[in-house]
């Protein structure tokens, strides 16, 4: 698969561009030459890259999040949960491959696993709706969870989508009050449930689905009411700058740990996720681990106050 670079990655991809011509070259006038030149615009490239990546701004961070090439919940799944079997339907009206569920195993812990999926190519991102979830998908994790607390099993919830499905037929279909309901659920459920924001955690699309009794985040993920482009269309009629506004939103980890919004940051690779797939999955992996051992032996009373006293917490002074 190709390498995207982003707009700030620029030089680091003319770096890297280099090293490519120096091997291919190398590769025809002998293996001894330009080797040490080759491994030094390596390591350079490599801090190039760290120091890139410890110094982003909200919007470059909104542009790492949308990342087309960052684990999607397919690849979690695939990597986390044994035994997967997939459920699908609502029960009312159709199959979202937009928002996708079912049974597995969690290191040998039989869960729920639900999550959204924007897709990898262009069949795939039209399958599952560019991951622009239905009402009939919120309904379905709904269901899955009303099976999780049937059979006492603890929720992992993969956030990742830019917002819910804003067509008319998704308004016909009631999804404002999908999500609602989806929400609720959440909230109520007797049972452990642990969220993490992988990518993108847009708006309601996000929140039906990420109101665990713990909210992790990957560190260069961002978590929204809308995203920034259209923050600047409503609130400054277009006159200002995405950049401006993901700025003025607080939307990135950093900001919303220290507004207790989330929980807990989940670091990334050097690169990010993108970068290094397995190493960010295997820590999301470890994260996830913790915070379940945390929640075991509470009971389905204690998970709910627990739940509803995180989020009331949110926006109190102190």
């Amino acid at each position: 698969m190709a390498v995207h670079y982003l707009e700030f990655e620029r030089p680091i991809a003319d770096l890297e561009a280099k090293i490519e011509e120096l091997s291919k070259l190398s590769d025809v006038t002998g293996p001894g030459d330009f080797v040490a030149e080759v491994e030094a615009l390596r390591a350079r490239a490599q801090e190039m890259r760290r120091e890139a990546y410890a110094n982003l701004n909200a919007w470059q961070k909104t542009q790492v999040a949308r990342h087309p090439q960052r684990p999607h919940f397919v690849d979690y799944c695939a990597g986390l949960i044994t035994d997967f079997v997939e459920l699908k339907g609502d029960r009312k009206f159709a199959d979202d491959q937009a928002l996708l569920g079912g049974l597995g195993r969690f290191n040998g812990r039989p869960v729920v696993v639900i999550g959204h999926e924007k897709g990898r190519d262009t069949v795939g991102r039209v399958k599952h709706n560019f991951g622009y979830a239905r009402p009939e998908g919120y309904r379905k994790a709904i269901r899955l969870m009303d099976l999780a607390e049937q059979f006492n099993l603890p929720v992992l919830s993969f956030v990742d989508t830019p917002a819910a499905y804003p067509g008319v037929a998704s308004e016909e279909r009631g999804v404002a009050e999908a999500i609602a309901r989806g929400t609720e659920r959440a909230l109520s459920l007797g049972v452990p449930m642990v969220a993490v924001v992988t990518g993108e955690g847009g708006s309601g699309g996000a929140l039906g689905i990420a109101c665990g009794s713990r909210v992790l985040i990957l560190e260069h993920a961002i978590y929204s009411v809308i995203p920034p482009e259209g923050a600047n269309a409503i609130l400054w009629r277009g006159s200002r700058t995405a950049e401006e506004a993901a700025k003025a939103m607080k939307i990135t980890a950093q900001d919303l740990l220290g507004m207790k919004i989330v929980d807990r940051i989940i670091p990334e690779p050097p690169g990010g996720a993108h970068a290094d797939p397995e190493t960010a999955i295997r820590d999301v992996g470890a994260a996830l681990e913790e915070e379940l051992v945390a929640l075991e032996g509470l009971s389905p009373d204690q998970l709910r106050k627990q739940r509803a006293e995180r989020f009331y917490a949110i926006g109190r002074p102190g």
